[in-house]
């Protein structure tokens, strides 16, 4: 289909609808259209985020057209010059709409009564974003452009866009959006826990905001995210053993985890209530998964005997019945499952003996259907997922070293560390569209922890 927009003189082509599944290790992902090239969309919405005044939103409507991109569940349409373009009714084959009718749109550049819906519906627009003041209340407007009309308004009060809490009321912002337009959960809201030159640091899914949580004179790593998305779990080395530190993100305030520090305990993990800490300890003996009370800081329990082997990086599932782990009980690492409490250990992820390389690091999804890890594939790290119900195992990545997966809450993007750039640094891949995009650029990073939605209190500090 062709629309030939005679107002403009300009021609926007529309293919075939073009489905994108199992996509693996791309990024060569259409990212909107321009009007005057040839545009193929796929099953997404199209979403326009409208230009406009005053010119101190432009810092909330670029994060938040960001933000909306980066969920990678639009066709973004961007528009040259605003909105100020007018399609006329022929080319449209409608009559223009009356004046103060709500279909008027805006035309000549001047402000009307509404968006200009005949042209946002002929560019293949489904919804409209527009961000406003009033007052001293930043408004979002969201617009239905087949119904013409006003789906949703949403109202905040954010601060200034150098102050704290800005960028994740902007962030929760587009989370909001998303849900009235798909009715699907967000992650703008979320920051990812990483390891840098032996700190813990976290930013913001966006890539942006990066800040120091760990102490600066002590090697850390192993970060893991406390369910209320408010404490970070990690390991500091101690006169050569490993103490665990939970650390609350509000106020910086850090409590050492009882009867951790005397062995090497790493890799932290809370269960979904946040009650129990798991985590793995070396000793003399080998290593095996240990608990812990997370919430009366007592009470630890041994939930593998390795007799020759290793046992370590405990993952629980969603609803805290299960924890994956890695076991070397089969020669090589291989991802294991038990009950919470220790018993029914068996093998989860298939492998051919002799074949498959090593496997580790295990996350299950926050929705329960997959958990990631990487593989040793000819000499070289690959991110893999295995269904849970089926117990299948696909590839994800090809390119490059990529390894240490971790999962966003909306359980379509990971998280993971890649060396596909010639360094080792943060990247995230979307499951539906294979579109990968860099987190962070600085070489270095290592074990990647993506965070729960983050609480609105949560979200206002540092």
């Amino acid at each position: 289909m062709r629309l030939l927009l005679l107002g403009l003189g300009l021609v926007v082509s529309v293919g075939p609808t073009v489905r994108r599944s199992d996509a693996q290790d791309t990024s060569a992902i259409d990212r909107g259209v321009r009007i005057g090239i040839v545009y193929q969309p796929g099953v997404r919405p199209g979403l326009v985020v409208l230009p406009g005044r005053p010119a101190g939103l432009d810092s909330a409507r670029a994060m938040l057209m960001r933000d909306l991109d980066y969920s990678d569940r639009f066709e973004l349409i961007t528009l040259p010059a605003g909105d100020s373009l007018r399609v006329g009714a022929a080319a449209l084959g409608t009559a223009p709409p009356a004046r103060g009718a709500p279909g008027r749109g805006r035309t000549g550049g001047a402000q009307a009564a509404g968006p200009n819906y005949p042209l946002y519906l002929a560019l293949g627009a489904d919804f409209v974003v527009d961000v406003r003041a009033a007052g001293d209340t930043t408004v979002v407007d969201l617009h239905d452009v087949a119904a013409g009309a006003l789906r949703r308004a949403f109202p905040a009060r954010l601060p200034a866009p150098a102050a704290a809490g800005f960028r994740m009321a902007v962030h929760r912002l587009a989370d909001q959006v998303l849900q009235a337009t798909l009715g699907a959960p967000g992650m703008a809201a979320t920051r990812v826990g990483f390891v840098k030159d032996g700190k813990v640091y976290v930013i913001d899914q966006d890539g942006a905001d990066m800040r120091l949580v760990s102490s600066t004179d002590r090697q850390a790593m192993s970060p893991a995210w406390a369910p209320d998305a408010r404490r970070l779990a990690y390991m500091e080395f101690w006169q050569g053993h490993g103490q665990l530190f939970v650390q609350d993100l509000g106020n910086g305030e850090r409590t050492a985890v009882a009867t951790t520090g005397r062995a090497l305990d790493f890799t932290p993990a809370f269960s979904p209530d946040g009650k129990t800490l798991a985590f793995s300890r070396a000793t003399e003996e080998g290593t095996d998964v240990y608990t812990v009370n997370a919430k009366d800081n007592c009470c630890l329990q041994r939930l593998t005997v390795g007799r020759f082997s290793d046992n370590l990086s405990p993952a629980y599932s969603p609803d805290g019945q299960r924890i994956a782990f890695v076991s070397t009980r089969s020669g090589l690492p291989q991802i294991y499952v038990m009950a919470a409490d220790g018993t029914d250990q068996q093998l989860f992820a298939p492998f051919d003996y002799g074949v498959t390389g090593a496997s580790n690091a295990p996350e299950w999804s926050p929705d329960g259907q997959s958990v990631a890890f990487h593989r040793d594939v000819a000499g070289t790290l690959q991110v893999f997922v295995l269904d849970v119900r089926t117990r299948t195992v696909r590839q994800l990545t090809s390119v490059g070293r990529n390894e240490d997966p971790t999962w966003a809450p909306d359980s379509r993007h990971l998280a993971f560390v890649s060396d596909r750039s010639g360094y080792r640094q943060l990247w995230i891949i979307d499951l539906d569209t294979g579109r990968i995009r860099p987190l962070l650029q600085q070489s270095g990073a290592r074990l990647p922890a993506w965070s729960p939605r983050l609480p609105e209190t949560a979200a206002t500090n540092p």
